[in-house]
């Protein structure tokens, strides 16, 4: 038998985005940072939800409290804390990404951690790409099977080597994702959204009998 292995990339617009921010908050007391970022990150989910955001795609994680330090007196001190959680809303309309960015700085949000570009139609997409690349190995097989003297036969084996649908976008994380910088300009520099095309892959390997 003969064994290939293909791979195969459709391209595809995104119409959809998943957006993860991050809510910092400051005090010098432990406790009245925490309360104090509560606050902020609920101000940050009623603006989620009065933009339409259903409430079962907004998800909040990263729950870090940290004591922040100083030099004092040639002796490291603690001078206050810090906190942050991150939200991501999953599913967003491409063309409320950047209003939506724009409202959420505008409630509290301090950091646009990531932008990711999906599509909607992954499934079919990708399900193109399997066809493509069976017909990718294929020729390679043939090619193969001539330089060798013999001739190709039926398909015996094909393996899809699975992954999560986010991995198997071929765009690198900085092609996927548009980071912004913190504080008061973060709305202007994203409010603009292009996401450009991403690429769905599907890998495979295909095992040929040979006669």
């Amino acid at each position: 038998m003969i064994t290939v292995e293909a791979k195969e990339v459709v391209k595809v617009v995104p119409d959809v985005a998943d957006i993860k921010y991050g809510v910092t908050t400051q005090n010098e007391d432990a406790d009245a940072c925490q309360k104090q970022n509560t606050v902020d990150v609920n101000k940050v989910i009623d603006t989620l939800k009065a933009a339409g955001s259903d409430e079962a795609k907004i998800q909040t994680s990263g729950y870090g409290l940290n004591p922040t330090y100083d030099w004092i007196n040639n002796k490291q001190v603690i001078t206050g804390y810090e906190m942050t959680t991150d939200i991501t809303i999953s599913g967003v309309s491409i063309d409320q990404v950047g209003s939506l960015i724009s409202d959420s700085v505008s409630s509290g949000v301090n950091n646009i951690q990531s932008v990711t570009y999906k599509s909607s139609s992954f499934d079919a997409s990708y399900q193109e790409a399997l066809k493509l690349a069976v017909e990718s190995a294929k020729t390679k097989a043939t090619a193969l099977a001539e330089a060798g003297g013999c001739k190709l036969g039926s398909i015996i084996s094909v393996t899809e080597y699975s992954q999560y649908p986010e991995a198997r976008y071929t765009n690198n994380q900085y092609s996927m994702k548009t980071r912004a910088v913190t504080g008061a300009g973060a709305a202007a520099d994203t409010a603009a959204v292009m996401p450009g095309e991403v690429g769905v892959e599907a890998a495979i390997s295909v095992q040929f009998a040979i006669e």
